[in-house]
């Protein structure tokens, strides 16, 4: 019989070994193990008093296994979904949210974590350890540890259900995002597509074998469509497709509804929450973020919202002015926006995205990050085509301080069927202690770009290269990590609302002069970005900041109020909410089929959930991370330096805003990130 090599030990995942078939054996072997060894551990430490060494270390050893066997399932079905792939990978859900769930509640090792605190052994942990200890104890009351049985059980089936619901949530929106297509056979419909898209539009005809040009909801191609297509009746057409995705809405109605899910996952939350004693999932959900209470959320959201809405509303005027004007549109539709904008901004600052295209070769751009992490961090980056990967696009690079390896990572960029939209990061290895040595971290990074065509490089847009740095930020986070403790290494441990402090951070030198040198190089004379570009690039920066940054405050709004304010909510309750939020903070018309809700699979099917306001919390602490290095010079190595030692290294060993205050000297302002947004104080 063939050996399952999700069970063996490898650096790497074995990509080119992995089958679906492999998957579900691997699970459930690996949780079997698991479940005998914390069970003789708990046994143990209620006999003898439990050590770091006797206790807390062979628990993190299987635990690592499994993830190590889990992550790589867990990234093929984000990125190269099949429908085997998908079912023994639903069913694995089900097993291991069993399986968190018995941990966590799990009163043996709740009172050998407890038995580590309160013994003689405490005093000889140092302070990770200690950390890691409080970490685990916090965890286990927010999984219910204390519960009577029957309310044990509840908690059980109710997260067991939520892991089902998150996934089905995920798996409708890409369904419905390729359940839609449109053929076009001549470029006259497309007039005003630039001619990068046509290609890649083209490309998709080809590849199902047909002939003209093929529009999907894949954001590379509907983007294009809806920023630059000149005929209005197209732009709605495809606007009104992607904003009823997985909805009761559009040309696939109640095909991949989402609304049902979406009721059961907040009703299922709301009861989850009040099973464990706090009010809301809010209440819940900032147990372990840095901000105290959904009131201190909502006051920072307000704030931001007071300073932000006057000028997003003068924006947007300007905005209908000239299209009524200048474009002969009366009356700004929603799939007008993005296309008048578009022109508004070559209109003023005489820029695009398309114009900017050609300076930002993929290979050039991931050279030139490559050579911004070299000059801040002191650490190189080489690729290695030998290591096994899962796709052709993909490939593998490592990670070297003074010529020694210290961690690697997947690069995955572009968009292709099977594969779910947006950017991530996600771990493939944590860097952690072994008895064997260190083991080192590993990171899958994965963008959706459009895919080079005919043998040309992809290039990228500015927002393309913006992306592309935010998520290698945090990877940098996961990867510089010094931990060696797994449940503070990297990402792990860090409170939700500074994650994005890293990723929000490297986007800076997408924007500088110095950065933009090592980057920018055109494609067919090699010639730098020039300066009136830049210059223009520059001015463009702050273009609709405000309606932007309003933007982000409708969706973390509703995000925090949805589970705040309502317990079951009906579809038509969180309809009535979004609409609510968007009457206070909205600037921009919207119509009554757009469902955007039922695709919001940050807060339904991701992390996000009461925790969308992170990225304008992070943004905070990023922007004012970035004001010491304006001072001191964008590649200054000392600033550098402790940037990598005081917030990169730390991990999640300590709390996020000791370690905000340990890198700039104080607390956090405010003002950087209205300064960089260009908001005008109000």
């Amino acid at each position: 019989m063939t050996p399952n090599p999700l069970l063996e030990t490898h650096e790497l995942p074995p990509f080119s070994e992995m089958r679906a078939e492999y998957v579900v054996p691997a699970v459930e072997a690996l949780l079997s193990e698991n479940r005998e060894t914390i069970d003789r551990l708990a046994k143990q430490a209620a006999k003898t008093p439990p050590t770091w060494e006797t206790f807390a270390d062979p628990l993190e050893a299987v635990s690592d296994r499994l993830s190590k066997a889990w992550s790589p399932v867990s990234h093929l079905n984000s990125t190269m979904n099949t429908p085997e792939l998908r079912e023994a990978y639903q069913t694995c859900l089900e097993k291991l949210s069993a399986f968190g769930t018995w941990v966590g509640q799990h009163e043996g090792l709740f009172h050998g974590w407890q038995a580590l605190k309160e013994g003689d052994a405490w005093a000889m942990l140092d302070a990770a350890q200690q950390r890691t200890v409080n970490n685990a104890l916090r965890d286990f009351r927010l999984a219910g540890v204390d519960l009577p049985a029957d309310k044990k059980t509840r908690y059980g089936e109710i997260q067991s259900r939520l892991s089902t619901l998150s996934n089905q949530y995920s798996n409708n929106v890409l369904d419905a995002t390729q359940a839609w297509h449109k053929d076009i056979n001549s470029e006259e419909e497309l007039a005003g597509v630039p001619q990068s898209a046509l290609e890649t539009l083209k490309a998709m005809a080809e590849a199902k074998g047909v002939s003209g040009y093929r529009i999907t909801l894949d954001f590379p191609s509907f983007f294009p469509v809806v920023s630059y297509a000149d005929s209005r009746a197209l732009r709605e057409e495809v606007y009104t497709a992607f904003v009823t995705r997985a909805s009761n809405q559009g040309p696939n109605a109640g095909k991949f509804d989402n609304a049902p899910i979406m009721e059961e996952i907040l009703a299922l939350r709301q009861e989850l929450a009040k099973l464990l004693g706090f009010k809301t999932y809010a209440d819940f959900s900032l147990t372990t973020k840095m901000a105290d209470s959904p009131e201190q959320v909502l006051d920072f959201l307000g704030d931001l919202a007071r300073r932000a809405v006057p000028q997003a509303k003068e924006e947007f005027a300007e905005l209908s002015a000239y299209a009524r004007d200048e474009l002969g549109l009366e009356e700004l539709k929603p799939w007008d926006i993005a296309y008048a904008s578009e022109k508004l901004r070559e209109a003023r600052h005489a820029i695009s995205q398309e114009q900017l295209r050609p300076y930002f070769p993929a290979p050039r751009v991931i050279d030139g990050l490559f050579q911004v992490v070299e000059r801040l961090y002191g650490v190189g980056v080489e690729e290695d085509s030998q290591a096994s990967s899962y796709h052709d696009d993909v490939r593998y690079f490592r990670i070297t301080e003074n010529g020694q390896p210290i961690a690697g990572f997947y690069l995955d960029l572009y968009a292709r069927e099977g594969k779910r939209g947006g950017a991530w990061m996600a771990d493939c290895r944590v860097r952690r202690q072994t008895e064997n040595g260190l083991q080192l971290p590993v990171a899958f990074l994965t963008c959706n770009f459009t895919a080079p065509v005919g043998g040309k490089p992809a290039l990228l847009t500015h927002d393309e290269v913006t992306t592309l740095f935010h998520e290698f930020g945090h990877g940098l986070h996961h990867m510089l990590t010094k931990q060696r403790i797994a449940d503070i290494s990297g990402i792990n441990g860090v409170a939700w609302d500074a994650v994005e402090l890293p990723s929000q951070f490297m986007e800076n030198y997408c924007w500088e002069r110095e950065g933009l040198n090592l980057l920018a190089k055109h494609v067919e004379t090699g010639e730098a970005l020039p300066s009136e570009l830049l210059e223009r690039l520059q001015a463009a920066k702050n273009f609709q900041s405000a309606m932007g940054m309003v933007r982000q405050i409708e969706f973390s709004l509703f995000d925090l109020r949805l589970h705040h304010e309502l317990s079951a909510p009906s579809a038509s309750d969180v309809q009535i909410l979004l609409d609510e939020v968007r009457s206070q903070v909205s600037v921009v018309p919207t119509v009554p089929f757009n469902r955007f809700q039922n695709s919001f699979a940050h807060i339904f099917a991701g992390g996000y959930a009461a925790g969308y306001y992170s990225y304008k919390w992070a943004e905070v602490l990023s922007a004012d991370a970035w004001s010491a290095f304006e001072e001191a010079g964008i590649f200054d190595a000392e600033t550098g330096q402790r940037f990598r030692r005081e917030i990169l290294e730390q991990g999640g060993a300590r709390d996020a805003a000791e370690l905000f205050v340990a890198f700039r000297g104080r607390e956090p302002s405010v003002e950087p990130l209205l300064r960089h947004s260009g908001i005008r104080a109000a």
